[in-house]
């Protein structure tokens, strides 16, 4: 499930009062904003990892069709500039939708270069309803809890006891949230996103959004292009698929990079015991599952919950050898201990991910329309697990709420732009979260635009993880504009993907400090 990061700054916001938004219909930033805004008083809040971040809150209507009325709170972080150099904030977001990005702000400051992070205000923000934002939303706490009923629908009871839990999912969120989930959706976030603009006094934002944080990005750029001063957008989301066929094809993706890892086990014989065929690594994870869905390792990770604690191996890599560790204890071993610990580091839900689904859900089931007729579900779902079982059954559950949705569904954002300068995009060519195409989609629709490609990358969320190429490209167009231009194919430049992880030493981490930190952040999903 979700891994998001933990609201590290809610004891520290204060409430910003007497801020107003642009119109809920307007296209463009209007000449005079005749709303006042008042700049966030900030509070130190730093960690042991980030000590200069401060914190503080602003506060948004919650309808922006009528900004006189109810106002929400959206928490905000800061790492400030310290550069006589001043390039204006840089707003950043690790996607989701749901995920916090109060934490990200320190990391993404202290990953980039001191000299480009010197020149700006790096600003984390939690979107409306997440983490230190209030009202924050949980619609059914442990949804995900152990052990849930298996996720392929191989029985008419097993099927009706899914339903049963995402109908319950969303008549919770009704229930308790009636009166905010129509406004839980993509375009309130970036309208909120222009008031926090204001409220810091600039004319332009520069915006560094990873995976949903860069649909995010593109749909404010669309409707306040004057507004965008620089755009990064790493793991790109496509558009045209937001959400049910987006979801189908995420299926397809992560059933191949779960092979990949299967195949790198086979390749590694020697470390885990499991063969030197492929085929036969992946008969027996499928074997592992069987078993645990009769019998669910530490009475905590049922058939469901081992998928829970693979999917983030289709994110990151660097989680392979932890992965495959416990893959090996238990089947060669028979000890289901190192299962159990992988499930509670990378699988299990807690309060955090209960809001951050909560969140998830409200905005994919409200930015666009769904089937609601389970039929289709069925049939779609059925069609995508014969060529792709890993994942299939289990992302359809995921999202199944959306099928009983209480609020109308809007029209998707046309990101098609113009009228933006150049912006910056990065994209692995195996990432299963969000499929190459889309960055060859986003590329295509965004004038000016240059994408960097990682080759045989299989990573999500690229830039700032390890990879000197892409981060030399991040860097100077954050220090002055630059972009490259080269003929790649629907690539501008293309990088080498880093190495697959070697099998540790006894003494090893499995993943490096960095890039656990970065896909910790970022989240899953999404």
């Amino acid at each position: 499930m979700r891994r998001s990061a933990v609201a590290l700054c809610g004891a520290a916001v204060v409430v910003a009062a007497g801020l107003t938004a642009v119109p809920a219909e307007a296209g463009t930033p209007r000449a005079a904003e005749p709303f006042p805004t008042a700049r966030p008083a900030w509070k130190k809040c730093g960690t042991e990892d980030y000590p200069t971040l401060q914190c503080a809150s602003v506060e948004v209507p919650l309808d922006h069709a009528a900004p006189d009325g109810r106002r929400i709170t959206l928490a905000l972080s800061r790492v400030p500039h310290t550069s006589a150099t001043y390039q204006g904030p840089l707003l950043v977001n690790p996607g989701g939708p749901g995920g916090s990005g109060l934490t990200l702000a320190g990391f993404v400051a202290a990953s980039l270069p001191a000299e480009v992070a010197a020149q700006y205000d790096v600003i984390g923000f939690d979107p409306r309803g997440v983490g230190a934002s209030r009202p924050a939303l949980d619609c059914a706490p442990d949804h995900f809890a152990p052990v849930r009923p298996d996720s392929v629908p191989t029985t008419p009871a097993v099927e009706e006891a899914n339903l049963t839990r995402v109908r319950s999912f969303a008549e919770a969120c009704t229930e308790k949230y009636a009166d905010l989930l129509p406004y839980i959706d993509t375009r309130s976030a970036v309208r909120d996103m222009d008031v926090v603009r204001r409220a810091l006094g600039a004319e332009r934002l520069n915006y560094f959004g990873y995976s949903y944080g860069t649909y995010l990005g593109a749909v404010y750029a669309k409707l306040f292009p004057q507004r965008v001063r620089r755009l990064v957008l790493d793991s790109v989301v496509d558009p045209t698929q937001v959400w049910y066929d987006a979801n189908l094809n995420q299926d397809h993706a992560f059933n191949d990079r779960h092979r990949a890892f299967l195949a790198w086990v086979a390749k590694h014989d020697t470390t885990y015991g499991l063969g030197t065929d492929p085929e036969r690594v992946e008969a027996a994870w499928y074997a592992m599952r069987a078993a645990l869905k009769e019998k669910p390792a530490g009475g905590r990770v049922g058939a469901a919950e081992l998928e829970d604690t693979y999917i983030p191996g289709g994110y990151y890599n660097g989680y392979w050898p932890h992965l495959a560790a416990a893959f090996s204890a238990y089947v060669n071993d028979r000890d289901a201990r190192p299962l159990v610990k992988a499930f509670e580091n990378l699988g299990a839900a807690d309060a955090a991910d209960d809001n951050g689904y909560s969140i998830y859900t409200a905005v994919e089931c409200r930015d666009a329309g769904w089937p609601r007729d389970w039929q289709q579900w069925r049939k779609d779902n059925w069609e995508a697990y014969e060529r792709a079982p890993f994942m299939t059954w289990n992302n359809a559950w995921y999202n199944a709420p959306c099928a009983f949705w209480p609020t109308d569904s809007l029209r998707p954002e046309r990101i098609r732009n113009s009228d933006l300068p150049p912006a910056l995009l990065f994209q692995a060519t195996h990432d299963a979260a969000t499929p190459y195409q889309g960055a060859v989609t986003v590329h295509r629709q965004l004038d000016r635009s240059s994408l960097v490609v990682e080759s045989g990358g299989g990573n999500h969320g690229i830039t700032l993880s390890g990879n000197a190429c892409l981060d030399r490209h991040l860097a100077a167009y954050l220090a002055d504009g630059t972009v490259p231009r080269g003929n790649h194919g629907d690539a501008d430049a293309v990088c080498p993907a880093l190495p697959d992880p070697k099998p540790p030493t006894s003494k090893a981490a499995p993943a490096t400090a960095r890039g656990s930190m970065l896909h910790g952040l970022l989240g899953f999903r999404g």
